[in-house]
């Protein structure tokens, strides 16, 4: 029941944002029109939403009083999730711990591989592709080439694998916050800046995929996504909002994304396609924060916009083909660089208001100690 009702809820998501992005109508609508069915649907759907609350409570009722069980494991975890569908900045978060740890320790990503077409339990190699572990996984893979990364849907039968494979030092948990069959060592959650959990409802009406009661089991909260100027006194009135527990400490990320642009041929620096026509393509949940920063730097933007994990069609492809220049995430770079010419990306990364960086380093090394 719970699978059903995620999927509708990430369908109608995503055909908005494919309507919205590819600026086109949909059965003779505009765009406005097309937002209107959309909010629409949403109200529509507001039973939905109840029904769903109902399984995630009693769901999070039978893991508290022990009914289903959790397990905990020899080698340290580390788990970085969300509570919301929709990009926190899962990926760039586990590449921030995976710089933290990498150069004292053995370290291990293990993801579900979302929208791979491969089952089971898979390990990363040189001659892995996007299809069988997932883009973001491959990601990970291609940037820390000497990191294990792994994908298996069945997170403990991932961990046992690793332990017994690759004996690492610790295992980064990807996307696991909502997966409490595993008990891990330390938890992650991320919310966007510009949507907090705490203001969000259940799926399909809102973007609420668990609890926000479940904000109690993070030990670490990470507002990401603020704006690189946001004032104490805003992110004091956001705690004041999440309202963590005392031994929950909160702290602010911002995006920062590199001038320096790698593509399948050159590299190029992000000045040289200023006064000229460029192709933004994403595939990714939320490219909003992409699409600014590079509207604040002057350029000609055409953007393009898929759903997340979007998979690519052969006229699609051609499309991206005709044009002069074409940009797009790191992420989508992994289904298209063998497939678009004159294709590059732009990496992003997060960088932390105030202490945040101290703070986060001191609960990571803690762990391994």
């Amino acid at each position: 029941m719970k699978a059903f009702l995620n999927s509708i809820a990430i369908a109608t998501v995503s055909r908005k944002d494919k309507i919205r992005g590819q600026n086109v109508k949909f059965g003779g609508r505009t765009e406005i029109q097309a937002e209107f069915m959309m909010q629409l649907l949403r109200k529509i759907a507001f039973p939905i939403s109840l029904i769903y609350a109902l399984v995630v409570h009693i769901r999070n009722f039978l893991f508290d009083v022990g009914i289903f069980k959790s397990s905990s494991f020899n080698t340290p975890t580390i788990c970085v999730g969300n509570l919301s569908v929709g990009g926190t900045g899962k990926t760039p978060m586990i590449e921030y711990l995976v710089e933290i740890l990498k150069d004292r320790n053995k370290v291990a990503i293990l993801s579900r591989g979302y929208r791979r077409k491969s089952k089971g339990f898979v390990l990363a190699t040189s001659d892995s592709k996007v299809e069988e572990i997932g883009d973001e996984p491959f990601q990970l893979h291609s940037k820390f080439s000497d990191i294990t990364v792994a994908v298996d849907a069945d997170r403990r039968n991932g961990i046992q694998k690793l332990q017994r494979m690759r004996e690492p030092d610790i295992i980064l948990l990807d996307d696991a916050f909502q997966h409490r069959k595993v008990k891990s060592d330390f938890a992650i959650l991320l919310t966007a800046y510009d949507n907090l959990y705490i203001n969000d409802w259940y799926l399909p009406t809102g973007g609420l995929r668990d609890s926000k009661r479940e904000a109690k089991r993070a030990n670490l909260i990470i507002v990401t996504k603020c704006p690189d100027q946001l004032s104490g006194k805003e992110q004091s009135e956001i705690i004041n909002i999440l309202s963590p527990k005392p031994d929950q400490e909160v702290i602010f990320s911002y995006l920062s994304y590199d001038e320096d642009l790698k593509g399948n041929t050159s590299s190029i620096v992000l000045n040289d396609l200023l006064g000229k026509k460029v192709t933004l393509v994403t595939g990714i949940a939320n490219p909003k924060p992409l699409v600014n920063y590079l509207e604040k730097k002057g350029m000609d933007l055409e953007h393009l916009q898929f759903k997340d994990h979007h998979f690519f069609s052969f006229s699609e492809i051609e499309l991206f083909n005709s044009k002069e220049y074409v940009l797009t995430t790191e992420k989508d770079f992994a289904r298209l660089k063998e497939q678009v010419e004159n294709l590059h990306y732009i990496s992003v990364k997060h960088k932390f208001l105030g202490n945040g960086a101290s703070v986060l380093e001191k609960c990571i090394t803690a762990i391994i100690q």
